[in-house]
């Protein structure tokens, strides 16, 4: 299905019943990473699935920006009328979740944050390197999104009052020193560091992201 809100077009898919739970993919990818996670979390929720500005079969987009990308998303949940989701992101997906929660702490009752970094230095160098090259050669937007932004505070972070399940992998592409300040600045949040993971291994079409993310949603 496809939505108009903020400016754009954006491709979705609901699914199941119950509380809802919005998950949003990475860069370059589109909603169908979650074809494993999302039937089985649609056993108990409604689930929806979003495809962001540029990405999959949402509109195309000149250049991209998360503040304006998080924007889409709170558009689309009010437009759905969707009751204080849930919002599980991975990568950029996670990004625009603390973005969300930070600027509208009314709009979510959870977030599950996979893999997030508030600014491009929270990307291990042996990452970064090879992308600022491929972006010299080739001028894509969605690596230049990447290695310009985010930049989020720690006095943003702070404003997060939801409660807020941060993971990412042991062998992440994202500091480990840089997830744990995020989850440090996060009151309350709950930090798990999944050994031997990457940075999506556990998220794309994975079937180990149910078991692991299941209990902080029930527990809600």
């Amino acid at each position: 299905m496809k939505i108009k809100v903020n400016g754009t077009e954006l491709y979705y898919t609901q699914n199941g019943g119950g509380a809802p739970v919005v998950l949003l993919h990475g860069n370059g990818e589109d909603g169908g990473i979650f074809d494993t996670l999302a039937p089985e979390l649609s056993k108990d929720y409604t689930v929806i699935t979003v495809d962001s500005r540029g990405h999959g079969q949402s509109a195309p987009a000149a250049a991209l920006d998360y503040r304006e990308m998080a924007e889409d998303t709170a558009a689309l949940i009010v437009a759905l009328g969707l009751q204080k989701p849930a919002l599980l992101g991975s990568s950029d997906g996670a990004i625009l979740g603390l973005i969300l929660a930070a600027k509208y702490p009314d709009l979510l009752s959870a977030l599950i944050s996979c893999g997030a970094n508030t600014r491009p230095s929270g990307i291990k160098i042996k990452y970064a390197v090879p992308m600022k090259i491929a972006r010299f050669f080739t001028r894509d937007k969605m690596l230049a999104l990447m290695l310009t932004q985010p930049d989020i505070t720690d006095a943003e972070l702070k404003k997060i009052t939801v409660p807020v399940l941060v993971l990412a992998g042991g062998n992440d592409m994202i500091k480990a020193s840089h997830t744990k300040r995020i989850a440090a600045a996060v009151s309350g949040s709950v930090l798990k560091i999944l050994p031997g993971e990457t940075h999506s291994g556990y998220v794309v079409r994975s079937p180990k992201l149910y078991g692991i993310v299941a209990p902080f949603l029930k527990s809600l």
